[in-house]
């Protein structure tokens, strides 16, 4: 038989959100400083290579303000894997989305365990119920 616990005092999945959604609006403005890269270093801002940094940066906007969402970190990591797909354009977008993916999983690892320990009752202010 598994014990069950009260919820912790402080919602954890407060500040996670907080962190998330953080951590989303710098990727946007990292994403929007790369605009100069690929016009100066790439091959010239096209329409294509803008439309598809300005459809990243609005997409991400978006996600942003969808941090609460349960599928929340899933649609992080696919915005990585779809800024990744931008290294056609220029290195340097891809070499981001590396590192921010690299930052999301970190995060997705560190809701996992926040997940695990308020099953286990490990949160201040849990305690079992009889």
């Amino acid at each position: 038989m598994t014990t069950r616990y009260t919820p912790p005092t402080n919602d954890p999945w407060k500040g996670l959100r907080g962190v998330m959604a953080g951590t989303m609006i710098l990727e946007v403005i990292v994403v929007i400083l790369a605009f100069p890269i690929v016009w100066r270093l790439g091959d010239g801002l096209t329409w294509l290579s803008g439309g598809y940094l300005t459809l990243v940066v609005i997409a991400m906007i978006l996600a942003a303000g969808m941090q609460g969402r349960p599928y929340a970190i899933t649609l992080d990591l696919a915005l990585q894997v779809v800024l990744i797909a931008g290294g056609i354009f220029h290195w340097s977008i891809a070499v981001v989305g590396v590192v921010f993916g690299s930052v999301w999983l970190y995060i997705r690892y560190i809701k996992a365990d926040v997940e695990k320990r308020v099953e286990r009752g490990m949160l201040p202010g849990q305690e079992p119920i009889e």
